[in-house]
């Protein structure tokens, strides 16, 4: 069987994690009207920046030790926006008398707070972040987010050790 070799691999990556944000953005944020919660935005940076590092890699196409740095990057970055996605799950799973109060929109964050305060209230998550407000298989948002991020990182991965 003839794998796709890095380069190819990589813009597919580069081109996945652009659909994943074209999804949020265009079906979920303004056809369906769900407003983005902190955690889910901090999950679409994450999101982001893996197909950033995809797409440069895919643009450069360096040689090995090069593809093997921007994997590594790559699966870091993937591991980080796992760990959004798994404290989304953990303050969805909380009974409501644990979750935590519901904090301002985001727009009013960065318009009052400066942007590290803002920074660190969009990385601890709030209320707004346990609510589940789609599932697909009995699954929330931040699970399918939380497989995509898995699938990035075992890309990744396999970029790594492949010969």
């Amino acid at each position: 069987m003839n794998l796709p070799n890095n380069q190819t691999l990589s813009l597919t990556m580069a081109a996945a994690c652009a659909l994943l944000i074209a999804v949020a953005v265009f079906y979920f944020q303004n056809s369906l009207g769900l407003e983005p919660c902190y955690l889910c935005i901090t999950q679409r940076v994450f999101v982001i920046a893996v197909g950033v590092i995809f797409l440069l890699a895919g643009l450069h196409n360096p040689a090995r030790a090069g593809q093997r740095i921007y994997a590594g990057l790559a699966a870091l970055t993937a591991i980080g926006g796992g760990f959004f996605s798994i404290k989304q799950l953990w303050l969805q799973s909380l009974p409501e008398d644990k979750v935590p109060a519901c904090g301002p929109p985001v727009d009013y964050l960065f318009d009052a707070f400066s942007p590290s305060e803002a920074l660190s209230m969009l990385l601890r998550g709030d209320g707004n972040c346990a609510e589940v407000q789609w599932q697909l298989f009995g699954l929330s948002m931040p699970a399918w987010v939380l497989i995509c991020f898995v699938g990035l990182a075992g890309v990744a991965l396999f970029q790594i050790l492949r010969k």
